[in-house]
């Protein structure tokens, strides 16, 4: 089974930023896409960003669009999430997931591994 493992959460004030990074046991998040979610006590799983695992195609929520960005690193089969002028509304824990191709986007469905989740903290 794959193992993923998210790490850079924390707490933060609004305005300020944090780097999530998702590495994986082995070699699959160099071979198929990756993605972010978060998800919020008593609301739905919610898509963040996706990256190809090429790199060169992203999507992002347009809830977090200009404010994160989504980047990885094939040789360290690590994935990131840059998350800027973070706000309350961000906060929530953190997935990272594989998916079974190298194209998946919003579509949850699609991805097959899922990581233990970070939280992430944004306090007004």
């Amino acid at each position: 089974q794959v193992q993923l493992v998210e790490s850079g959460g924390g707490s933060v004030q609004a305005g300020e930023s944090l780097r999530l990074s998702c590495a994986s046991s082995r070699g699959t998040s160099s071979n198929n896409a990756m993605g972010w979610f978060r998800r919020t006590p008593g609301k739905e799983c919610e898509f963040v960003a996706s990256i190809s695992w090429r790199g060169s195609n992203t999507n992002y929520a347009d809830s977090v669009k200009d404010r994160f960005t989504i980047s990885r690193d094939s040789a360290k089969n690590t994935v990131y999430l840059q998350m800027n002028r973070l706000t309350p509304g961000d906060t929530a824990v953190y997935y990272c997931a594989v998916a079974l191709g190298p194209y998946a986007g919003s579509d949850q469905s699609r991805y097959r591994y899922w990581g233990q989740g970070t939280q992430v903290t944004v306090s007004s």
